[in-house]
């Protein structure tokens, strides 16, 4: 029965993300409509100025997201998904009737907002309501997100060709509402054990010492990766590890918010087609995500193996669609792109910071994090600003050239890791993790 309870935080916290899938590409899969609704009249300026309110969506991410998780630990997780679906709800209406650009970019700034709220409450939230399998809780947010990002693109054009294009708009502001109905029944099991923890002496002692051990196994953990050092890296690659966050970030969302705008005024695709774009790149990342698992799980392959190859595949993927516009060619490297460059490169990037920087975890991600946040506001921001100095066509054409360029600098970066990993650790970067380590 207990199991069953805790269902409906499952449907609340998958619902949410199936909404955050559309979320993510709102904006720049209603390029036009947008635009047109906030009065620009010149395509140029109204591409800059859909580019500049992705730039405010991001900065609404970069704020809030560690401040969002430290509130969901000590407020409960039950009331950061109210104020996550809320923030839906009030931001999809103002962009759904606002012509004023200005409200625009604050209804986008806080659609980014909601989805730290979102992060910051339901990532633990599914782990806690799944205990059996906390991995496959977590990869099945993944699935949601790649679901509704698969669909969303093609239906923005069909309806956007029936004349009905704020139906777009009203079906997350639905889902939006739905999310916040369904997590008012929701029973959490993280805000339950706080209240029994208010009340129940015993049940506060439980959880003191439960802190207390999982301290000492993190501690205990860092102490054990510290010593698998044979000789210490130089501190630039600690500062590269962070680095990387922005690069992995800028290469992931570049494609996701603009290889439509490419398709169409870059190659000369219809509205279809070029949509199709951004369903093609979100299959190869979903791909990716149950490969790359398999790989390291089951083959138990190491992060830096895996980065040299997702690195390597992105300089590719971004070069051909660069070089060689024809559309086939197009899809091709699109597909790509999401294989490589969104399927799971930022995740390990994480524990490759950890890897070469053992230590307090937490830490560690809001390094990571903090350069990744960065990269969300800065990509649509430089967009914006390439736009308003000469084109779109162009813009978009320098900006995916600027991914090509990190993506070569990430992959020189892992070569010299990979190159130094057996003096730093004394095994190859080919081995079998875990077994020598």
């Amino acid at each position: 029965m207990k199991a069953k309870k805790y269902l409906w935080v499952l449907a609340t916290v998958y619902l949410a993300y199936f909404t955050q899938g559309i979320q993510a590409l709102v904006l720049s899969q209603n390029k036009v409509s947008f635009y047109t609704q906030w009065g620009f009249t010149n395509a140029d300026a109204g591409a800059a100025a859909v580019s500049a309110a992705i730039a405010f969506t991001g900065l609404g991410k970069f704020v809030s997201v560690w401040v969002c998780g430290e509130i969901s630990d000590r407020i409960g997780r039950k009331p950061m998904v109210f104020v996550g679906a809320l923030a839906y709800v009030l931001s999809f209406l103002g962009l759904l009737v606002t012509s004023n650009v200005v409200v625009a970019n604050v209804c986008a700034f806080g659609l980014g907002a909601a989805t730290s709220c979102f992060d910051g409450a339901s990532y633990p939230a599914v782990q806690e309501s799944w205990v059996k399998a906390p991995g496959t809780a977590l990869i099945l947010i993944k699935g949601f997100i790649s679901v509704s990002g698969l669909m969303y693109p093609l239906l923005v054009v069909s309806l956007t060709q029936a004349g009905n294009w704020k139906m777009g708009i009203i079906i997350p502001l639905i889902l939006s509402v739905l999310t916040f109905l369904i997590a008012i029944i929701t029973p959490f099991s993280y805000d339950e054990e706080m209240k029994r923890r208010k009340t129940d002496p015993a049940a506060k002692a439980a959880y003191e010492k439960e802190l207390a051990e999982k301290k000492h196994v993190l501690d205990a953990d860092a102490k054990k990766a510290a010593a698998r050092f044979k000789s210490t890296p130089p501190k630039f690659v600690v500062v590269g590890c962070a680095v990387y966050g922005f690069i992995a970030m800028a290469t992931m969302y570049s494609a996701q918010q603009y290889i439509k705008a490419f398709g169409k005024v870059v190659v000369g695709m219809s509205d279809m087609s070029a949509a199709g774009l951004t369903s093609v790149y979100t299959a190869g990342s979903l791909i990716a995500v149950i490969v790359w698992g398999f790989f390291m799980a089951k083959l138990r392959w190491r992060t830096l193996k895996v980065l040299l190859i997702d690195l390597a595949g992105s300089v590719l993927g971004y070069g051909l669609v660069c070089i060689v516009r024809v559309p086939a060619m197009v899809y091709l490297a699109t597909f790509m792109i999401g294989l490589f460059a969104a399927g799971g490169a930022l995740q390990c990037g994480v524990s490759l910071m950890q890897e070469f920087h053992p230590g307090n975890k937490g830490r560690n991600l809001g390094i990571y994090y903090t350069f990744m946040g960065a990269a969300s506001y800065a990509i649509p921001y430089i967009q914006s600003w390439l736009i308003g100095s000469s084109s779109e066509a162009s813009a978009t054409v320098s900006c995916l050239l600027l991914n090509l360029g990190m993506a070569v600098v990430g992959l020189f970066f892992m070569i010299y890791l990979s190159v130094n990993y057996k003096k730093w650790f004394g095994v190859s970067v080919m081995s079998k993790a875990g077994g020598d380590d």
